[in-house]
């Protein structure tokens, strides 16, 4: 097996044929001119090296060498090499409101946005933990299994809105519950659960879970995104408000932060409440708890790296160019002493 670095330069490997057909013109020109000056036998007698078999050679060699170059420049790896990479990290599972009320817009652009701004900041922030995604409203969804792969986490956060789960509330027992299978028992890395939500719970009694999910080992950090005032919910067709949520009554919801649901579940699973309102902020607190959780050895793999062999083609290269300079004094060599003859017929 083997890699190209860079496929790009392989363009100039189309300066080939053009090299070629310049050449030929070239020799074209230069039988036509020295049947002006001399006949056969004296041009023979004048330069007994003189060949075409000879140019060929040269550009032969010419073109050779720039093929070697121009891979030389492409960097092809060749062959593997085995090393052992252990990784060290925190199972790290993020569990994100997507029911409608996090649609409000008391804090900017609106708190759905603005919570996948903020994990996508903390996933850029960490170094070997592993991730997780789940979505919840009515009822959890699992998003993302727990990867290393920090991409497909963003890609799949970035894909997250208000419509992907049918049912609607805010399901937060569910969501807990299902983080706790993101965890495999037999692995002995430290978990943490970020839930990031308004604090809206229709289900109530998530104290329980909580607790269950710290005697598990699982720590529960809750971020709070939106503000106590709160605001009311939008409704949007084409992506422009047509109208605000209303209730039976023919009122507009408002909807607001509750602040101690998310206290609570953070007290009972030994975690921290964070205000999601200041995104550097959040980043830095969570990097702090993050570093101060004991990391263990998760994953051990095998990764196979590719040796440049570059060298070995500019060595090429070189040596081909060398050869060719070489044909070229004994033919400029030639070309002089056929100035010198006609010279002396003047």
């Amino acid at each position: 097996m083997f890699l190209l670095e860079d496929k790009t330069y392989l363009w100039l490997l189309i300066g080939i044929p053009v090299i070629v057909l310049l050449y030929a013109m070239v020799i074209f020109w230069q039988k036509r001119t020295q049947r002006k000056f001399a006949d056969k036998e004296l041009l023979d007698r004048l330069s007994p090296n003189r060949s075409t078999g000879k140019q060929v050679l040269k550009i032969v060699l010419l073109c050779l060498a720039i093929a070697s170059l121009v891979i030389a420049l492409v960097n092809p790896q060749f062959g593997t090499k085995l090393e052992t990479v252990k990784r060290e990290g925190v199972d790290v599972v993020f569990a994100i409101d997507v029911s409608k009320s996090m649609l409000a817009e008391d804090i900017a652009p609106n708190r759905l946005e603005k919570s996948k701004q903020l994990v996508t900041q903390i996933i850029n922030n960490l170094a070997s933990d592993r991730v997780g995604i789940i979505a919840y409203a009515g009822s959890a969804f699992p998003q993302l299994p727990i990867t290393t792969d920090y991409a497909a986490a963003k890609m799949f956060l970035q894909n997250m809105n208000t419509d992907m789960l049918s049912s609607q509330g805010t399901a937060i027992r569910e969501a807990i519950e299902l983080a706790k299978t993101y965890f495999n028992d037999d692995e002995q890395t430290n978990r943490v659960l970020f839930l990031i939500s308004d604090g809206e719970d229709h289900e109530g009694n998530i104290e329980e879970i909580a607790a269950e999910a710290a005697r598990q080992g699982i720590r529960i950090v809750t971020i709070g995104v939106g503000t106590p005032k709160g605001g009311p919910i939008p409704v949007r067709r084409n992506g422009v408000v047509q109208n605000y949520k209303k209730n039976n009554q023919g009122e507009t919801v408002i909807t607001r932060l509750e602040q101690e649901t998310l206290k609570e579940i953070a007290s009972e699973a030994n975690g921290r409440y964070i205000d999601g309102s200041n995104t550097a902020q959040v980043v830095e607190e969570v990097t702090e708890i993050l570093q101060n959780m004991d990391k263990k050895e998760f994953e051990s793999q095998q990764i196979a790296e590719y040796k440049s062999q570059f060298q070995w083609f500019l060595g090429l290269g070189l040596l081909f160019l060398l050869l060719d300079i070489l044909l070229l004094e004994r033919q400029t060599s030639w070309l002089k002493r056929l100035n010198l003859f006609n010279e002396k017929r003047s």
